[in-house]
C-alpha cells in the first residue's frame, strides 16, 4: 500500500494572484489594480486572515510556464500560505486541463482557494469543482474564440491587400488615429489606421541591390561588397560586410537572399501558414513595389540557375547531434559536440563526437551502430499491458473523473433551467416590466452559461475517450519502433530520434549506458502495476536513476542498463508525469503519426 503523503504545515495568510495577458490593450498595472481591489473587497475583507504575498504575471494564460504562477505552486507545496485569491477564473489561467489540475493540487494541500467573482464557490466540494471546471472550459473556449476572430480579421486584411506585421527592410510601417481621418477611414479601421510605405533611405538601398542582381549579374557576395563600399547598411545598422574575430571578411548574403525571394518587394501579398495560405500573384498589396513582377521573376530565375550550377561541399552527418552526453567519473554528464578533422583527406575525414579542445573523441560510426539495439528495448511485454492500462485508467480517473451519468443529468437539468428562466423573463420583457438594458445583460449571461455547460457536456465523454485512445497509439508505436527505424534513411532516422529520444548517455569507452525518452514514452515507463499515481515500489537494483526535475511535465525516464530485456523502468526522483501533463501521453497520436509519415514516404 502506498504511503500517504503528509500535508505541509500551512502558514496562515492570503496570497493573491494577478495576471494580465501580454497581448491585452489595457495597461497591465491598471488591470491588476482592478483585480487586487476585487480580491480585497470580496474575499480578504470578509476574513480575519491577512495578505502575506502577491504574485503577478504579465503573460498569456494559455501557458503554464509563467514565472510567478510556478512560484505560487512551489510555495504552496512548502506551506507558505493558507489561502489563495484570484479575481476571475480566467486570470488564473486559460488552459482548462492545467487550471483544474492546479486547483486540485492546492485543495489537496489543504489550501483554501477562492474566486472573487464567486466568493461562495468552494472548489473542494464536488459541486464547486464541477462549476470551476465549467468556468475553466469557458475561459479556454473564450481564448480560442478570440484567437479565431483575430485570425479571421488578419485574414480579411491580407485578402484586401493589407499587411499585419512589420514590413521588411526598405519599407516602414505608418499609423495615425482613425478619428483624424475621414468618415471612410473611421468605418474601415479601429482606433488606428495603419499602412506601409517605402522608407526614404532604405528603399534606395534595395533598389540598387536589385539593379546589381538584374543588370550586372553580380553574385550575392559581390553585391554585399558594393553596397558596403557605398556606405549602405541594413535597417538594423548592421553592415553588409563585417570582419570576424579571426580577421576574415564575411558578407551577409542570407539577408540578400531572403529579400530577393520575398514577393513583398514586388507588391504581392504572399503567406503560407496553418490558418491562411495566399500563393504568389493572387492578391496585390496596398503598398508601392520596389521592383516589378517581371523583374522579381527574372531575379528568381537567376538565383535558381546559380543554385543548379553550384557544387556544394559535402557536409558530414551526425545522427546524435545535440543529444549525446558523456557520463563523467563524478557522475555529471557533459554534452558532446561534433567534429570531422582532416576533411581534405581522401574520403572526407572521420567524424567524431568529442569534447572541444580535449583529447576525448568517440567515433560516430561506433556509437550510432548501438542505437538500433537500444530502440528494440523500447518494448512492452504483452503480459504487462493489462497492468499498464489499469494504472493509466486509474490516473486518468483521478484527473478527469470517470464519465458520470448523474453529473451529465445534472448539467442537462441546469441547461433546461436556464431555458425555463429565459422563457419566464421573456414574458416579463414582453409585458414591459423589464427594460432593454436589463434584458440584454441577462441574455448575455444566459448565453455564456449555456455555452459553458454545452462545452462541458461535449467534453465530458470525448476527453476521456480521446486519452484512452492515446495509450493505444503510444503502445503501438513502441511495439513497431525497432522495425520502422531500420526502414528509414539516416536523415529520417535522426527525425525519429528527435521525436522519441531526449538524450543518449555513454561511458568513457563509448558504450551507451542510458537513453532518456521524450513524452509520451517517459510516462509509460513511469507507470507501475496498480501503484497509486504510477509510483509503486522502487526500481530494481542496477537500474540507472534519472535526475529530478521540478516540473512534472518535463521529466525524462531512463530505459535502464543494457542488461534489461523488456520495460526496464528506472527509479524516478520527484513527482511522476501524469497522463494529462503537457509532456504526458496525450501527445501519443502526434508522435505516432509523425513517425508513420516518415515511414510511408519510403
Amino acid at each position: 500500500m502506498a504511503k500517504k503523503k503528509e500535508r505541509p504545515v500551512l502558514t496562515p495568510g492570503w496570497v493573491i494572484y494577478l495576471r494580465t495577458s501580454d497581448e491585452e490593450a489595457q495597461a497591465p498595472e491598471r488591470s491588476q489594480a482592478s483585480q487586487r481591489r476585487l480580491i480585497v473587497e470580496r474575499l480578504v475583507s470578509e476574513s480575519d486572515v491577512p495578505i502575506i504575498a502577491e504574485y503577478r504575471d504579465t503573460f498569456t494564460g494559455r501557458a503554464s510556464d509563467r514565472k510567478e504562477y510556478q512560484q505560487l505552486l512551489a510555495d504552496a507545496r512548502l506551506g507558505k500560505f493558507s489561502h489563495v485569491g484570484v479575481a476571475f477564473v480566467d486570470r488564473f489561467g486559460r488552459n482548462d486541463v492545467e487550471g483544474i489540475r492546479a486547483f486540485d493540487e492546492l485543495v489537496k494541500l489543504g489550501i483554501t482557494v477562492r474566486v472573487a467573482t464567486y466568493p461562495n464557490l468552494d472548489p473542494a466540494t464536488s459541486d464547486g469543482r464541477m462549476i470551476v471546471g465549467m468556468l475553466f472550459t469557458f475561459a479556454r473556449f473564450e481564448s480560442d474564440r478570440i484567437g479565431e476572430r483575430c485570425r479571421e480579421g488578419m485574414r480579411t486584411k491580407l485578402l484586401d491587400g493589407g499587411w499585419s506585421w512589420r514590413a521588411p527592410d526598405g519599407y516602414v510601417n505608418r499609423e495615425m488615429k482613425s478619428n483624424l481621418g475621414n468618415h471612410a477611414d473611421r468605418l474601415q479601421n479601429a482606433r488606428y489606421k495603419r499602412w506601409i510605405e517605402p522608407h526614404p533611405q532604405q528603399a534606395q538601398v534595395w533598389r540598387e541591390a536589385w539593379d546589381l542582381l538584374l543588370k550586372e549579374q553580380k553574385t550575392l557576395e559581390e553585391i554585399c561588397e558594393i553596397l558596403h563600399g557605398r556606405g549602405y547598411t541594413l535597417r538594423s545598422g548592421s553592415p553588409f560586410v563585417y570582419v570576424t574575430a579571426s580577421g576574415r571578411r564575411k558578407a551577409r548574403t542570407n539577408a540578400l537572399s531572403r529579400a530577393f525571394h520575398n514577393w513583398f518587394y514586388a507588391g504581392w501579398v504572399v503567406i503560407d501558414t496553418d490558418w491562411v495560405r495566399i500563393p504568389p500573384k493572387e492578391v496585390r498589396g496596398n503598398w508601392e513595389p520596389l521592383v516589378s513582377t517581371e523583374e522579381f521573376e527574372v531575379g528568381l530565375s537567376i538565383l535558381e540557375d546559380r543554385k543548379k550550377n553550384r557544387n556544394p561541399k559535402h557536409k558530414h552527418f551526425y545522427l546524435l547531434q545535440g543529444r549525446l552526453y558523456l557520463q563523467r567519473e563524478d557522475g555529471k554528464p557533459v554534452k558532446l559536440t561534433c567534429s570531422t578533422p582532416n576533411t581534405r583527406r581522401k574520403g572526407g575525414g572521420t567524424a567524431y563526437y568529442c569534447i572541444p579542445s580535449s583529447s576525448t573523441n568517440f567515433l560516430c560510426a561506433e556509437i550510432d551502430a548501438q542505437i538500433p539495439s537500444w530502440l528494440k528495448r523500447i518494448q512492452v511485454d504483452e503480459d504487462e499491458i493489462p497492468a499498464l492500462q489499469d494504472a493509466y485508467l486509474t490516473q486518468l480517473e483521478s484527473r478527469l473523473g470517470r464519465p458520470d451519468v448523474q453529473q451529465q443529468k445534472a448539467m442537462e437539468a441546469a441547461l433546461k433551467n436556464i431555458n425555463d428562466e429565459e422563457m419566464r423573463t421573456a414574458r416579463l420583457y414582453g409585458a414591459g416590466r423589464i427594460t432593454d438594458e436589463i434584458w440584454d445583460t441577462l441574455w448575455r449571461e444566459w448565453n455564456d452559461r449555456r455555452v459553458a455547460i454545452k462545452q462541458s457536456l461535449q467534453a465530458l465523454n470525448t476527453k476521456y475517450d480521446a486519452y484512452v485512445e492515446d495509450l493505444s497509439a503510444a503502445l503501438t508505436l513502441i511495439a513497431k519502433l525497432g522495425i520502422l527505424y531500420k526502414r528509414l534513411d539516416q536523415h529520417d532516422q535522426q527525425k525519429v530520434l528527435r521525436l522519441v529520444v531526449n538524450r543518449v548517455v555513454i561511458d568513457s569507452t563509448g558504450t551507451i549506458i542510458q537513453m532518456d525518452l521524450r513524452p509520451p514514452f517517459t510516462y509509460l515507463h513511469a507507470l507501475r502495476h496498480g501503484g497509486e499515481n504510477g509510483r509503486g515500489n522502487s526500481a530494481d537494483q542496477g537500474k540507472i536513476k534519472t535526475s529530478s526535475v521540478d516540473t512534472a511535465c518535463s521529466i525524462y525516464t531512463s530505459l535502464g542498463a543494457p542488461k534489461g530485456v523488456r520495460t526496464p523502468v528506472s527509479a524516478l526522483k520527484g513527482p511522476r508525469p501524469g497522463p494529462l501533463d503537457d509532456g504526458g501521453i496525450s501527445k501519443a497520436h502526434e508522435v505516432y503519426h509523425a513517425t508513420l509519415e516518415l515511414v510511408n514516404r519510403k
